[in-house]
């Protein structure tokens, strides 16, 4: 295989660390600025949320997405290949669930947290709303780290 194989991969393995290392530490920090109960701090994590999902998870998503389908194009593998077929529907459905509920529902909470930071009140609907996050958002990280899997192993049935 020639070098373009490998650059491509690189920059396929760039996009991934950007993606998935973006999301894990979001998760964790936006949840640990909730533990404190802070509006303040909580606004502050919640606008550091939407600004680096933007950049990094959207980011990161783009690279490994153009990377990988390019080299996959520019060295005939087959996107129907049962373990890219996996690998593509799995990082489709994590994507369907950041832009039908993750994105918006950060939106909401962004314009919670811009009210809150000031009255220092947060309303339970934030609260239900980092519930909806909790849940969708694990389900939407664990399918790309699924991925994992199928990029390392190629399981062929």
């Amino acid at each position: 295989m020639d070098n373009s194989y490998l650059w491509l991969k690189t920059i396929h393995l760039l996009g991934v660390v950007l993606f998935l290392g973006n999301i894990i530490v979001t998760a964790w920090w936006k949840n640990m600025a909730d533990r404190t109960r802070n509006p303040k701090i909580i606004a502050f994590a919640q606008r550091q949320v939407t600004i680096t999902d933007y950049i990094f998870t959207g980011g990161g998503a783009l690279i490994l997405f153009v990377a990988g389908i390019y080299n996959a194009n520019v060295h005939h593998l087959f996107l129907g290949s049962k373990w890219l077929a996996n690998a593509l529907t799995l990082f489709t459905i994590s994507g369907l669930i950041w832009v039908a509920i993750l994105i918006p529902v950060q939106m909401k909470q962004a314009k919670m947290a811009k009210v809150f930071s000031v009255t220092e009140i947060i309303p339970d609907a934030y609260w239900k709303l980092c519930a909806v996050w909790n849940i969708f958002g694990i389900t939407a990280t664990l399918l790309p780290m699924a991925n994992i899997y199928f990029m390392v192993f190629k399981p062929i049935s």
